[in-house]
């Protein structure tokens, strides 16, 4: 007996909608079995991991500042997928967005003026587009795997960013440490009066809108689209997959990459050796559970920042590894694309003499 998925004829609008419900119900059931079988009060833990970080400011507050990023670089990428292009490298548009965002307050720090920060903005971004560029650049002229292409990019920008901050942009009065010299407060992004977040949260919202507004009511979002779901219905609308592959790499990666500028002039002030956790590779979680659009990414970022501050919350108050984040990001992405499988395409047992019998799933 062998098992087969069958494309459904039609599949239910009402499930699309409930499916990241579900993956997030049945990510919590699946992290208290783990608190369970590890020795630990599965109720305790999910209230450490899902519910404490919201009844605290200061948490909360860390929850917004690390969702930031996330929805910033999952916005992108919605882009991406939404036109049938898979770009996994924001990881590095991110990083390399940071490096081209920091040269300016590193190699010239007495430049100060009121120009300091939009101008590390667009280095940032211009910087993350033209890493995203890359593979682009080799999928439209010689048909290589994005995929393949953008991940290993990853590990070249990171070990640049290592390079750098242990080389030539190294403190010289950091007694030897690996990291850049503090930037000055004109290249530093000022925090919201009365709070602890910076202007990176409102500037990431209003990019969240504009780009719902471009892909649900211009006719490039309709050429996003209509490529993304049928390529060959788009080329005869006289739309190019070929600028369109170009176009979409541009935009991820510039709004990784000025994700990117915004955390080292935010949230560290300064360039380290590690300046993501991993932002990059969970923002593709964050897209997909949001269902590639932008609102839905706002939630989606949310929900995947509270994974980061409910880690180390369980650490310490379980004596947890901190690594459950990992896990539980890991076992989010596996349900939502399990929920959208077996939404699209239901399941099948054949016989080995070909007799068949049907399962059915909503």
């Amino acid at each position: 007996m062998r098992v087969e998925l069958v494309k459904r004829k039609e599949h239910s609008r009402k499930m699309a909608l409930l499916s990241p419900l579900i993956a997030v119900a049945l990510t919590a059931i699946a992290a208290g079995l783990i608190f369970s079988i590890s020795g630990h009060n599965p109720l305790y833990g999910l209230y450490k991991f899902f519910i404490e970080p919201l009844t605290q400011e200061w948490s909360l507050n860390a929850t917004i500042a690390k969702a930031t990023p996330l929805i910033l670089i999952a916005c992108g990428l919605s882009v991406c997928y939404l036109s049938n292009n898979w770009n996994i490298g924001a990881e590095g548009q991110f990083v390399v967005g940071a490096l081209f965002g920091s040269a300016l307050p590193i190699l010239m720090p007495d430049f100060e003026s009121a120009a300091t920060l939009p101008l590390m903005m667009a280095f940032g971004a211009i910087g993350g587009a033209l890493w995203a560029l890359i593979p682009a650049l080799l999928k439209t002229r010689f048909n290589t795997n994005e995929i393949l292409t953008s991940l290993m990019l990853v590990y070249v920008a990171s070990l640049l960013l290592d390079y750098l901050v242990r080389g030539p942009w190294r403190d010289p009065g950091g007694y030897n440490f690996p990291e850049s010299a503090l930037f000055s407060d004109a290249a530093t992004l000022s925090t919201i009066p009365g709070t602890s977040l910076s202007y990176a949260a409102p500037i990431t919202l209003l990019v969240a809108v504009v780009l719902a507004v471009v892909l649900g009511k211009t006719i490039k979002g309709f050429e996003i689209r209509v490529m993304g779901e049928s390529p060959r219905a788009g080329s005869f609308a006289g739309f190019s997959a070929k600028k369109l592959t170009l176009f979409s790499f541009a935009i991820a990666g510039g709004l990784a990459g000025l994700a990117g500028t915004m955390e080292v002039s935010g949230a560290l002030n300064q360039l380290l050796p590690t300046i993501s956790p991993g932002y990059g590779f969970t923002a593709i979680i964050v897209a997909f559970l949001g269902r590639l659009n932008p609102f839905g990414i706002i939630v989606a970022g949310f929900v995947l920042a509270l994974s980061y501050i409910g880690g180390e919350a369980v650490q310490s108050a379980m004596g947890v590894s901190n690594k459950i984040a990992s896990v539980i990001q890991g076992l989010l992405l596996f349900f939502v694309l399990a929920c959208d499988t077996l939404i699209l395409y239901r399941i099948r047992f054949v016989g080995r003499r070909g007799s068949a019998g049907e399962v059915s799933h909503v």
